[in-house]
């Protein structure tokens, strides 16, 4: 361990202290999965993108040069609530302004980012500005984009009510080898923004594929000024109706927020339960039964018929390279039960392979930052879906510093699923994974 620690400090020492310079993102909520308030159970369970009361696409943006700008209403029926911005993705940084007054600054394109816009905007009319940052200041962990065009992915305004569901968490075990059943907690992460005490009631309904209840319930949560708590409860889920690539079956968790007796907001996901670990010699078991991985490397936008067919040629599991990969791609391999290995948006090859001062950003502590953000937040967007098995930290990157505080910092995570760098060359900062 001294002897890894020494070199560990010493490839640090070789990095610059001075070169490129990171800015990190500013006013960004804390990244989750998609997360989509409805006004009744039944749009909820039709949402897929749809507008209603509380969720509003961005249309008709309006561009010049990397600048794009929007008009958008904000209706009384949002009085009293959260006002949220969410961009899908973007060609490289950028900053948010609302009506003229800057919100933000996302130096991380590649993955989804939401703002509150809640203090900024007013009823009635407004502006949004999104301005891409020419050159992108992140453009050297960004080594898969050649000069891109400046392009938006995807944004729409929701209004969650002032104490709301932030995200959803999933977590499998199984209390012996021998046991039937899995058991499956359910997280539910609930946020106030208010300045003051608040209470609500969450209700939550936990449907087997075939309709029958496996759990159902509610709870009275208050939280004090702008804090967040989870509830969570517990669910037996007996083998047969375990996710895997064979019998990808998913389940459907229906909540519902309700203040002072109003429903405030309705949500519904479609969760798959099973575990996923690795042996010590990196053979992935799924649900204690292990797999063989056969990988073909894609890239992110990768369509639906195209995972088809790589599927009918054998390939059970997909290597997403960096870049954004939308929602609906993590939708579909779990619907199809096909497995996803889930790449961070670093790829820094074209500053070579160097770990001297003015070589590869990975082992330059000014990059660190960058790093980790960029790592988590790719965890986080992709971690409810089952179809996930793994997530690598980057690709083609060297090695240095940055990746192993990287590895460390996601190692933290209450995780069974490995962590990766497949460049790492045998260094430490990789879990072991079998994949042929």
């Amino acid at each position: 361990m001294r002897k890894m620690l020494s070199t560990w400090m010493a490839l640090a020492l070789c990095g610059t202290l001075g070169a490129q310079e990171y800015t990190p993102s500013q006013g960004l909520e804390l990244p989750r999965g998609h997360v989509a308030p409805c006004p009744t159970r039944e749009e909820a369970a039709a949402a897929a993108g749809r507008n209603n009361r509380y969720f509003t696409r961005l249309d008709g943006w309006n561009r010049d040069g990397g600048r794009f700008t929007a008009r958008f209403t904000v209706p009384f029926a949002w009085a009293n609530r959260q006002v949220l911005l969410h961009v899908d993705h973007a060609s490289g940084d950028y900053e948010v302004r609302v009506n003229g007054r800057a919100a933000a600054r996302n130096s991380n394109g590649s993955a989804p980012a939401e703002y509150n816009l809640t203090r900024l905007v007013h009823e009635g009319a407004n502006t949004l500005e999104i301005e891409l940052l020419q050159p992108s200041a992140t453009a050297a962990l960004e080594s898969w984009q050649e000069s891109p065009a400046p392009t938006l992915g995807d944004a729409w305004l929701m209004s969650p009510p002032t104490m709301y569901v932030r995200d959803v968490l999933v977590k499998n075990s199984r209390a012996r080898a021998t046991d039937d059943f899995l058991t499956a907690e359910v997280g539910i992460v609930v946020k106030t923004a208010a300045l003051n005490p608040r209470t609500s009631r969450i209700y939550y309904e936990l449907l087997a594929p075939d309709g029958t209840t496996a759990a159902i319930g509610h709870n009275d949560m208050t939280l004090d000024m702008r804090r967040e708590d989870t509830l969570r409860f517990l669910a037996r889920i007996p083998d047969t109706l375990q996710w895997n690539a064979a019998s990808p079956a998913r389940y459907t968790l229906r909540l519902k927020t309700r203040h002072e007796g109003r429903d405030v907001e309705h949500l519904e996901f479609h969760p798959g339960f099973r575990t996923a670990e690795t042996t010590a010699n990196g053979r992935l078991l799924v649900n204690g039964q292990p797999v063989a991985l056969r990988v073909r490397e894609v890239r992110p936008n990768i369509g639906t018929n195209e995972i088809e067919a790589l599927r009918d040629q054998g390939y059970n599991t997909l290597r997403l390279l960096p870049g954004a990969a939308n929602e609906s791609l993590y939708d579909t391999c779990d619907s199809l039960g096909v497995y996803l290995i889930v790449t961070a948006p670093v790829d820094t090859r074209r500053s070579g392979l160097s770990r001297r001062k003015g070589g590869n950003p990975s082992n330059d502590p000014a990059w660190q930052g960058a790093y980790v953000e960029r790592a988590e937040a790719a965890y986080h967007t992709a971690k409810r879906h089952p179809s996930v098995i793994g997530f690598a930290l980057a690709r083609q990157s060297a090695n240095g510093i940055n990746l192993y505080e990287t590895y460390l910092h996601m190692k933290r995570f209450d995780e069974t699923r490995p962590f990766v760098y497949p460049d790492a060359e045998g260094e430490w900062n990789s879990d072991r994974l079998l994949t042929e």
